[in-house]
């Protein structure tokens, strides 16, 4: 098995986008710190305030 050495500079990048795109919710876009929470206990990526609204409102 082949190792690829990445450059630092290059997976700092990688891990800086990948861990602003687990913040953004799908519902409304916004970019909050409970998203990444509700993705680990629930598996969606929605904010809070969306986890409220579709508890109430499931349509």
């Amino acid at each position: 098995m082949r190792q690829y050495i990445i450059p630092t500079e290059e997976k700092y990048k990688m891990e800086d986008e990948k861990i602003i795109y687990d913040k953004i919710c799908e519902e409304c876009g916004k970019d909050e710190n409970s998203v990444k929470q509700n993705l680990i206990i629930h598996g969606f990526k929605i904010c809070n305030s969306c986890k409220l609204s579709k508890t109430i409102f499931p349509l």
